[in-house]
């Protein structure tokens, strides 16, 4: 749920990034996650912490850019919850695709 949750709000944020023409960053930050370049009333409207404390996260790229521009590197961010470190899911976009979840590391 985390992840497809986690996808749903890149996308909204990536559209509010295009609509502005403002870059935008998403980034890790305790206890949750940030946005970075969006007006303080969208902030506030989207998310910031995970519905399960549980999980955890991993950026390997430090943060994902979600716009302005409408082609976006490709990136990835990997989930899974404390208690299963075994088992995780990503959250990736090729770069013209929306986020989308995937099993298995892009």
């Amino acid at each position: 749920n985390e992840a497809q949750r986690l996808a749903a709000v890149l996308e909204a944020a990536r559209a509010q990034a295009r609509a502005s023409g403002a870059i935008v960053r998403w980034r890790l930050a305790a206890p949750g996650f940030a946005f970075e370049g969006l007006g303080e009333t969208i902030t506030k409207t989207l998310p910031h912490q995970w519905q399960d404390p549980g999980t955890r996260a991993e950026l390997p790229e430090g943060t994902l850019l979600l716009g302005p521009d409408p082609v976006l590197p490709p990136q990835s961010v990997r989930l899974w919850q404390a208690d299963r470190p075994e088992r995780s899911l990503w959250v990736a976009c090729d770069g013209l695709r929306p986020f989308t979840v995937v099993a298995l590391a892009p």
